[in-house]
């Protein structure tokens, strides 16, 4: 794998960073976050993503990227880059906060995505597991479903990605929904689940590649960058 550095920035309470706090307060609205963070690593027109990011409480991020993050705007209090460089041993114990958009592709529970730029049609796992029920009980369905489905799907990442959790260590709430809104085009929707709880390690080299490239769909926007420390 190659160099990863893991930054804490804080979006500035004043000067232009404020105006863009408001902005980023709207619910829901992750593409607007999205910008902000990509103002750090955009040194070039034609960049590709190489990064990932989350927003743990108003205009407080945590970036995972191959290149240190560079403010040319002076929008944010950055702490000094860490290199990322987890020493882990199968059996290793870890508490973790994951934010993700859990799909699976349709008609089947294949979750990684096709490249070359071809779209891959995929299935929210909470609207999957309650979309057979009649209208008027998958409200009540919902919020089993949350748990049930989130932590299938996460059970699935774990077997590709080297860890397990056992029944119970895993909470999976919030199912909130987040839109993208694109110029000239009705917004994207799509739902997020946040998990909380205990894994461990089993395929350290599996694990530390995908904390690098993440889980789950819409990495771009805020999910699927999983934050962990010793249990």
């Amino acid at each position: 794998m190659s160099e990863l550095w893991f930054t804490r920035a804080r979006l500035r309470r004043s000067g232009s960073a404020a105006a863009l706090a408001r902005l980023l307060a709207e619910p829901g609205r992750l593409d607007q976050g999205h910008a902000v963070v990509w103002s750090l690593f955009a040194d070039a027109p034609d960049r590709r993503r190489d990064f990932l990011w989350r927003e743990t409480e108003r205009g407080l991020f945590y970036l995972l990227s191959a290149r240190v993050p560079v403010d040319a705007h002076q929008l944010f209090d950055i702490d000094p880059p860490k290199l990322f460089s987890p020493s882990l041993a199968v059996g290793c114990r870890l508490q973790f906060s994951l934010h993700a958009n859990p799909v699976v592709r349709r008609g089947t529970t294949e979750t990684r995505p096709i490249g070359n730029g071809h779209r891959v049609r995929k299935d929210d796992v909470v609207m999957r597991a309650i979309k057979a029920l009649p209208k008027g009980e998958r409200a009540t369905a919902r919020f089993d479903a949350i748990g049930e489905s989130g932590r299938a799907w996460l059970r699935g990442q774990g077997e590709r990605a080297g860890f397990r959790f056992d029944p119970g260590e895993v909470v999976a709430e919030a199912y909130d929904e987040a839109e993208i809104w694109r110029r000239g085009s009705p917004p994207v929707r799509f739902h997020t689940i946040d998990f909380d709880g205990r894994l461990t390690v089993t395929d350290p080299a599996a694990f530390t590649t995908a904390l690098a490239t993440g889980f789950g769909s819409a990495r771009a926007f805020g999910c699927g960058l999983m934050l962990i420390r010793r249990a």
